[in-house]
């Protein structure tokens, strides 16, 4: 962790003299629901991990940011998004979690929350009303558990295990839209980005939005694209990950 917290202040050191400063006091709140194919391993304490398909689901995030005129202070944005993935799989090596072996040939099902906050600190390299641009840095805050039920060589059949962890990792975060004059409507990609030793994180959506009303008083957008989710955690609170999880959204923004 102490790699990860000298990578996130050289990134807010060298985004600080770059800043641009947004000119109107904006606040931005949306929701977005999420279809997710997911799919992955994971292992607790150095153990041999273990494949899991993970079941189609739909899951929700929550966001708001808020954008000032003070050149110097970062935007902040706030994100939750809820990612609670059930899995099974059938055992043909024997499987370690917490202490218990679970016995080759027989099926395990596991329900591992990665359900996490993003704190986004970032600044306006770039705003104009067809083209913006901003950089930053992303905290995302783990604080979840996992759970794994099948029969182990001590505790028999439906035998459950479960760990929590938590967790912060710092990350790079970019964003840029452009409009299409006269249309309503703008392309956007928005993502965080992490690559140090063994760990590799990466969340990006791209998608289009369309503003259904625009006026002095609040902007209202519907948002449709695509989110993908890759989470390669290198002994976070004593658990390792590899997951993907990647499908379509759709969403609404207000801009008040």
């Amino acid at each position: 962790m102490k790699k990860y917290c000298l990578a996130a202040a050289l990134s807010m050191a060298c985004l600080a003299p770059a800043a641009q400063a947004d000119t109107l006091l904006g606040l931005y709140a949306g929701v977005d629901g999420w279809k997710s194919d997911s799919d992955g391993q994971f292992s607790y304490k150095g153990n041999q991990p273990q494949d899991f398909k993970f079941k189609d689901e739909t899951f929700v995030s929550y966001y708001i940011a808020l954008e000032h005129p003070v050149p110097a202070v970062p935007n902040f944005k706030f994100k939750y998004t809820e990612l609670e993935l059930n899995g099974s799989a059938v055992l043909t090596d024997t499987f370690s979690f917490n202490g218990s072996d679970y016995v080759v040939g027989t099926a395990v099902n596991s329900v591992n929350d990665l359900t996490h906050i993003d704190y986004i600190f970032y600044y306006e390299i770039f705003d104009n009303d067809l083209i913006s641009i901003d950089l930053g840095l992303n905290v995302k805050q783990f604080d979840g558990d996992m759970i794994v039920t099948g029969t182990t060589q001590t505790g028999g059949a439906n035998f459950t295990e479960n760990v929590d962890f938590s967790g912060f990792v710092p990350l790079a975060y970019g964003r840029a839209e452009a409009g299409l004059p006269f249309t309503g409507l703008s392309m956007f990609v928005e993502g965080s980005f992490l690559a140090i030793d063994d760990s590799k994180v990466q969340d990006y959506q791209v998608g289009v939005a369309w503003e259904l009303l625009d006026n002095l008083a609040v902007d209202v957008a519907v948002k449709a694209g695509y989110r993908s989710m890759t989470l390669e955690l290198d002994d976070v609170d004593d658990i390792n990950t590899n997951i993907d999880a990647s499908g379509p959204f759709l969403g609404v923004q207000v801009h008040f």
